[in-house]
């Protein structure tokens, strides 16, 4: 087995792992930032939204508002404060870089002002992802698989890492993921392939504590193949539709189709389910096809033309707002181990993420956890590769039909009782880190996140009756969370 060691390891090459290295870059870091999947890789490429920036002094208390309205009380004030109040500078420093945003931002769903800033009309994630990468002078890894982190007494050293020619082990002083969420739990959803939630199983059997699994977001607005219609396209007017052709979502919430993500999804359903279908109609949308390429050549990909009828769409699995618990910093609690991006849980999003706010996130914590994560730069000696947890990949099937299930836009305790009965019943098993292959690997991480998210779920159900509450407080959630994980001091918490 091959073996080299760096200051700081990054797995994950998405928007906060590229954007972290760059920070680190300036401190002359040795960074060494590994991606599971071929360049531009994660979810960020597939964003089609743009990055919600405040447009200044007095629309950062208004963008503020609206994030704590979208999380459902569930927002950490002082958190979305401080992310916000960061916001300009790095937009100042993308602009110096030569990305390309639009001059006029646009509305999307939850937001009381036109604030998001796109580039490339939907292509935004992907053209922000490579004007970073751009940049970059730190080498990238593709096809780098983290099986199991390296430890060092209660420190987190490094990583043993399955890559295309063979296991290598990676010292590190310090280890940042940015491995993003576990979209992939569910049939149908706007997330890649690769996002399976490794890097939150590998912080979980590290020590690490997770939280905020249960509220999963799912876009209200995806295709039959799960392919996204941006929320950009409801801000710029598309209407959405019944099977009878009515148009329903006034009924629902005052702000109608630019209500925020979790009523909209759970409004298009309700109305799938009583009329048969639902329809979006992005005819009203000026220049439609050169302000949305990406969406119109996805839907012409199913024979289907936005430009003469409506389009038909569902919810689809599409953001964890749960994840690794860090602090402001990006970091864990578990020394050596930081997290930012999608994989992470900072208090930001709440129950409920605001359109938009995912990027801007990634932006400021990646690099937060990067400077913090060289402040606590350490040498290891002998580190030990923990455990590998791998599932028989050809259960997932069943298990994600079980989330969709019970587990998806609306949700009973007895359909949450009997699907974690099932992931409970799934034979997770450890191996040796050189004996775990991908497949099961991703299994047995989307395996585990299934029974806590689930044993989440039923907490919360238990102990405050719905599923979002403005008044369900932090620190009773904090207490669920731990209960629901068995957490203890092991590194390996009972029941996994």
């Amino acid at each position: 087995m091959r073996s080299r060691s760096v200051d700081l390891l990054i797995l994950g090459a998405g928007v906060a792992g590229v954007y972290a290295a760059l920070a680190a870059e300036t401190e002359g870091a040795r960074v060494l930032l590994l991606s599971k999947d071929p360049l531009p890789s994660g979810s960020t490429p597939w964003a089609q939204g743009g990055v919600a920036f405040p447009l200044d002094d007095e629309d950062l208390e208004a963008h503020l508002q609206d994030t704590l309205r979208a999380g459902r009380g569930l927002v950490e004030e002082g958190v979305a404060r401080s992310i916000l109040e960061e916001a300009p500078r790095h937009l100042e420093r993308l602009l110096a870089w030569g990305l390309p945003f639009h001059p006029e931002p646009t509305r999307e769903g939850g937001h009381s002002r036109a604030r998001v800033r796109h580039l490339g009309g939907d292509r935004s994630g992907l053209l922000l992802l490579r004007g970073l990468l751009a940049r970059l002078q730190s080498p990238v890894r593709e096809g780098h698989l983290a099986v199991s982190l390296l430890v060092e007494g209660k420190r987190v050293a490094g990583a043993w890492v399955l890559g295309p020619e063979g296991p290598v082990e990676v010292r590190a002083g310090a280890v940042l993921l940015a491995t993003g969420g576990f979209g992939r739990l569910f049939p149908v959803t706007t997330n890649p392939p690769g996002a399976t939630g490794d890097g939150m199983a590998l912080a979980h059997r590290a020590g690490a504590v997770l939280r905020d699994l249960e509220f999963v977001q799912f876009h209200p607005t995806a295709l039959p193949d799960g392919a996204l219609v941006s929320e950009a396209c409801r801000g710029e007017g598309a209407i959405l539709l019944n099977a009878l052709g009515e148009r329903f979502m006034p009924r629902y919430d005052p702000l109608g189709e630019l209500a925020p993500r979790d009523a909209v999804a759970r409004a298009v359903f309700r109305e799938r389910e009583r009329t048969g279908g639902v329809f979006l109609d992005l005819r009203p949308i000026p220049r439609l096809e050169e302000r949305f390429p990406t969406v119109v050549a996805s839907a012409r990909a199913l024979g289907l033309d936005p430009l003469k009828e409506p389009i038909p769409v569902a919810p689809a699995a599409h953001y964890a707002m749960g994840g690794v618990k860090t602090d402001l910093r990006g970091f864990t609690g578990v020394e050596g181990l930081y997290a930012a991006g999608e994989v992470a849980s900072t208090g930001l999003h709440g129950a409920n993420r605001l359109a938009s706010n995912s990027l801007l996130e990634g932006l400021v914590m990646g690099e937060r956890a990067a400077r913090a994560a060289l402040e606590s730069l350490s040498s290891p000696r002998a580190p030990e590769a923990l455990p590998a947890l791998t599932l028989d990949p050809s259960l997932l099937p069943e298990l994600r039909r079980w989330m969709a299930r019970e587990a998806g836009v609306v949700r009973r305790r007895e359909g949450l009782e009997e699907a974690l009965a099932f992931a409970e019943g799934l034979p997770l098993e450890e191996a040796p880190p050189d004996r775990a292959t991908r497949p099961a690997l991703e299994a047995g991480s989307l395996a585990l996140l299934a029974r806590l998210l689930l044993r989440m779920a039923l907490l919360r159900e238990e102990s405050r009756g719905a599923h979002f509450r403005e008044d369900f407080p932090r620190e009773a959630q904090e207490a669920y969370h731990l209960e629901a994980q068995g957490f203890t001091l092991s590194r390996v918490p009972a029941g996994v």
